[in-house]
């Protein structure tokens, strides 16, 4: 986090899991390596999603999904921020180089652990979007 789904949405932060899927949020991620960057005939895809945690777990969560965000490759950005008007909700913002990237990111081993992790405490799903981002900074 897809991250809607319980066990896609967990994955997908990676979660929004990560879901948001994560599926993993306290201090954001950029994973950019040259190979990483955007080719301009293809097109990025992008996750914005919110995910949940149980009643006083936010932080926790938020931990839990910042150790998972390193060395996913093609992932450019992976942003996990605290919903400003929910105290157990949390926004997790994704630009991959493409879908299969992302795909592949929910198979990685530090992703799993991850979703492991954090499944016990995660209370739900709020809105999900897939984009395609066109530029931006740090889109290249």
């Amino acid at each position: 986090m897809t991250h809607l789904d319980s066990t896609d949405g967990l994955a997908r932060r990676a979660v929004l899991a990560g879901g948001l899927g994560l599926a993993a949020v306290a201090a954001p991620s950029l994973t950019q390596a040259k190979e990483d960057k955007p080719q301009m005939d293809k097109t990025m895809y992008g996750l914005i999603g919110q995910m949940k945690a149980a009643p006083g777990k936010r932080d926790e969560l938020v931990a839990i999904l910042a150790e998972s965000t390193e060395g996913m490759p093609g992932c450019l950005s992976y942003i996990v921020a605290k919903d400003a008007a929910d105290a157990d909700a949390l926004w997790i913002t994704e630009v991959w180089t493409d879908k299969d990237s992302h795909a592949a990111s929910l198979k990685l081993p530090a992703v799993q652990v991850a979703i492991a992790k954090a499944r016990p405490i995660i209370a739900g799903f709020g809105h999900r979007f897939e984009t395609a981002p066109v530029g931006g900074v740090g889109l290249g």
